[in-house]
């Protein structure tokens, strides 16, 4: 049975404490949206799985009683970042497996100025604690990297990505100038998206003169900290069919994948961040959708710092690897390109609340795919990817498909 996006929704992204709202407000605007959106009323629905990162257990169901007290199933969901596209790939499951017609994916985060800890690959800002410790769930990926670059007094998150872009500028001469323009692309989309936390714009020299966080890195080239919520609503074709639904996107194909010993063996940061993972869920989402990068118009990934969608380029087959910092200076990922990458504006820009991200980027993708994102519109989008990676760890590529 297949799965359909019917509706989508999300809040503005936040810096943290600078709005009065709890996550269960977030929630109710961004599910009462999505829910709109696809011309269903929560009655409708009959699953509701709900992912966050830093709220207590069951923090979902205080979240969805927001849209109504229904006594239906709801599911806590955390995957650090890629909580969000879990999520949605639990409702695409419950869809296609005969479960229920009709299923609501809610996402939020509401997080602490700050920069994160060891234990959730965000941003260079948000709340830190020391995640080094034997009991971190991701202890034995910072044990790789402290193993062949040390531990330095910088968040946790910017050392061992900073070191995965290091190791590609050895081992590929990748420039400076290269990470940065990541950036300078992804900030420069954002300035259409009323939804993005920042919209300022930058070019790469401005991008490198911002602070650095920890070498190559800078401030502008890392995600931050973010309150806010998104939601998608995901249905059968026979409710679509009976309920006279449109504007549905279809989930053509996708997978999650999670570390195997390649992630580890050879003691690269390349390979720790999550690289291989994104390399088998893309060619497992790929042979699911029976569609390859060729076929993709529009990509929202996850960029959670400028080297990161280096990586992501050569996963997801863009190019070879080693090459993604020609691809991304060639203007291949941009308007006027091969295909445009985050034209949300990314993590990087749009803002990274951790549980709400993976369904962020699946707001945009139907946007897109439905020729309603106005200014940041790819011209005649009909094939969509997404991709949304945690550390520790989980990547899930979703192929979304325009009808």
């Amino acid at each position: 049975m297949k799965a359909y996006v019917a509706g989508v929704g999300m809040t503005r992204f936040e810096k943290p404490e600078t709005r009065s709202w709890q996550y269960w407000d977030m929630v109710r605007e961004a599910g009462a949206a999505a829910l709109q959106d696809a011309g269903v009323a929560y009655t409708d629905v009959e699953q509701v799985p709900v992912g966050y990162c830093f709220q207590p257990s069951t923090a979902g169901q205080r979240a969805a009683y927001e849209l109504g007290l229904t006594g239906i199933p709801v599911y806590n969901v955390n995957n650090n970042c890629a909580t969000g596209s879990t999520a949605l790939m639990l409702a695409r499951q419950f869809v296609e497996g005969g479960a229920a017609d009709c299923v609501l994916a809610l996402g939020f985060e509401k997080m602490k100025k700050g920069a994160l800890g060891g234990g959730a690959d965000g941003g260079a800002r948000g709340g830190a604690a020391d995640d080094r410790s034997a009991v971190s769930p991701v202890a034995r990926h910072y044990g790789i990297m402290a193993a062949r670059h040390g531990f330095e007094p910088a968040p946790p998150t910017a050392q061992i990505f900073g070191d995965a872009a290091r190791e590609h500028m050895e081992r590929y001469g990748t420039t400076e100038a290269q990470l940065a323009a990541v950036a300078a692309k992804n900030h420069r989309h954002s300035a259409h998206n009323p939804y993005a936390q920042f919209r300022d714009v930058y070019d790469v020299a401005g991008v490198l003169a911002s602070r650095t966080v920890h070498r190559p890195l800078t401030k502008l080239q890392c995600s931050p900290t973010s309150d806010g919520a998104a939601a998608a609503v995901v249905v059968s074709e026979r409710f679509a069919s009976r309920r006279g639904l449109t504007g549905l996107v279809e989930i053509a194909g996708q997978a999650m994948t999670t570390d195997t010993e390649e992630s580890f063996a050879s003691g690269s940061c390349i390979d720790v961040v999550g690289q291989p993972m994104s390399r088998a869920a893309a060619r497992q989402a790929y042979e699911r959708a029976g569609l390859g990068i060729e076929d993709v118009d529009v990509i929202e990934l996850h960029d959670c710092f400028s080297v990161n969608e280096l990586l992501t380029y050569e996963a997801l087959g863009m190019c070879a690897p080693g090459e993604s910092g020609k691809l991304v200076e060639s203007g291949a990922t941009t308007y006027g390109g091969r295909w445009v990458v985050n034209p949300s504006g990314g993590l990087i820009s749009k803002g990274h609340p951790l549980g709400a991200t993976g369904l962020a980027q699946t707001a945009e993708l139907v946007w897109q795919l439905r020729g309603t994102a106005g200014e940041r519109q790819v011209p005649g989008a009909r094939v969509g990817l997404a991709h949304n990676i945690g550390l520790g760890g989980a990547a899930v590529v979703t192929v979304l498909r325009a009808l």
